[in-house]
């Protein structure tokens, strides 16, 4: 070319921008989800699971380009957006497969319209065959009343007083995850933070498997819990206080966060909340007293991914070792709560996560808890912990092949291996970083 006269050309490398690069990884989420949806009713089996670990892993690479960008473009934040709302709407039109609590939630909001109270009822006896429905003849542990709380209960009844199924349940479920959405961007506003983090939230695959497909009340009481957060932003006091009493009707779990409400809001608004949450038991009471269904039972004697409870329980009993898993979680709040801001993300996901690790029972969606409030380079250990768990979906599978419901040592490993790795990884660069000044973004 050079004899001919032609002046020689260069063609330069095309550089992905993050902007490029997070398109990408979304459009692995939408496939991977797309064929997890797809084999939703062989829920645990290679088909489900192997997909549902490949958005996993898409999306934890995912939060290392949120953490690598200070800033996106609005209209990628829209594109991902979009993108959630479709993977969601592949797994709300699918039934809810293996895993039934949803059903229990249908009998629990089906009997209290009929007269019955849900803690005392137990769904076995013969006398009550006839309430039965198609869904509700296969809710799980049948020979116990229920557990759940009466904020929870009250959320049944109201859902299926519209349309009673578990669909309609699931549409309330999917609902209250938008409502997330939504909240969460308001606060990354008011406190100046990049609101391309919603994405850290929207992405997970929980959402789409535990929500919009199985459906799990948790969503509620995490959206309840971050409508609190954001008013402590506002000091919107009584509103704070008032959430915060109603997410820990929905589910206890955020009981450790007290410490962080201290001197946050008034006594007045915490005396209204505390009467609130009293009020929602009344249409519950019986003979005078404050039933609790089964819950009792479920400290005693349920048992999943439990490795630090099965190890304390050894020595103590089942209810010393709950009351310690509440302890650690009220200590973790403590900790940060002197230097925390009224927005602190890692202040509210620590203390439920420490109080998860030493409970008795961790099913995956009880994560959903934290999934709101990772968003700072501390909540990383948690953040592949809600990644790591999806393993353990695999003992569902074996229980349909008559193995025991217990989750396997090695998938065990994997989980809380992960997390220690993360954490060491975490602590040892803190303690081998040198000071130095701030730098350019270069």
């Amino acid at each position: 070319m050079a004899a001919s006269g032609c002046p020689t050309s260069y063609e330069k490398p095309v550089r992905l921008t993050p902007s490029h690069r997070l398109y990408g990884l979304g459009g692995i989420l939408l496939v991977a989800l797309t064929i997890c949806s797809h084999n939703f009713s062989r829920r645990g089996e290679p088909s489900f699971i192997i997909p549902l670990a490949l958005a996993g892993v898409a999306y934890l690479v995912a939060i290392r380009e949120l953490f690598s960008t200070p800033k996106f473009p609005k209209h990628v934040i829209f594109f991902g957006l979009t993108l959630a709302a479709l993977w969601h709407f592949l797994f709300l039109r699918m039934p809810p497969g293996l895993d039934d609590d949803i059903h229990r939630y249908v009998w629990d909001g089906r009997v209290q319209r009929l007269g019955y109270n849900p803690y005392i009822v137990v769904p076995s006896e013969p006398a009550l065959a006839s309430l039965h429905t198609s869904e509700t003849r296969t809710l799980n542990n049948p020979e116990v009343p229920s557990p759940y709380p009466a904020g929870a209960q009250l959320f049944f009844r109201a859902v299926t007083s519209i349309h009673e199924s578990t669909f309609a349940l699931k549409v309330a479920f999917v609902v209250c995850d938008l409502a997330i959405v939504f909240v969460l961007l308001d606060v990354l506003r008011c406190t100046r933070q990049g609101e391309h983090w919603v994405l850290a939230y929207a992405w997970h695959p929980l959402l789409a498997t535990e929500v919009a497909g199985s459906g799990h009340i948790d969503i509620v009481g995490a959206l309840l819990l971050l409508v609190s957060a954001a008013a402590l932003v506002r000091r919107w006091r009584a509103t704070a206080a008032i959430s915060f009493g109603l997410a820990v009707a929905v589910k206890l779990l955020p009981i450790v966060l007290l410490p962080l409400y201290w001197k946050r809001v008034r006594m007045r608004d915490s005396a209204l909340a505390a009467i609130i949450f009293v009020l929602l038991y009344v249409p519950f009471l019986h003979n005078g007293r404050i039933p609790f269904g089964s819950l009792g039972t479920y400290v005693q004697n349920f048992r999943f991914n439990d490795p630090v409870f099965a190890t304390l329980e050894r020595v103590a009993a089942p209810q010393l070792v709950v009351g310690l898993a509440v302890l650690v979680g009220f200590l973790t709040a403590i900790w940060p709560r002197r230097k925390s801001a009224a927005w602190s993300p890692d202040a509210f996901a620590w203390p439920m996560a420490a109080s998860l690790l030493c409970a008795p029972v961790v099913y995956p969606w009880y994560l959903l808890w934290v999934l709101p409030f990772l968003g700072s380079a501390s909540t990383v250990p948690i953040i592949i912990w809600t990644v790591s768990i999806i393993p353990t979906l695999y003992v569902w599978h074996l229980r349909t092949l008559g193995r025991p419901w217990l989750v396997p040592g090695w998938i065990m490993l994997l989980e809380f291996g992960s997390v220690a790795t993360a954490g060491a990884i975490i602590m040892f660069r803190g303690f081998t970083r040198p000071a130095v000044a701030p730098c350019s973004t270069d």
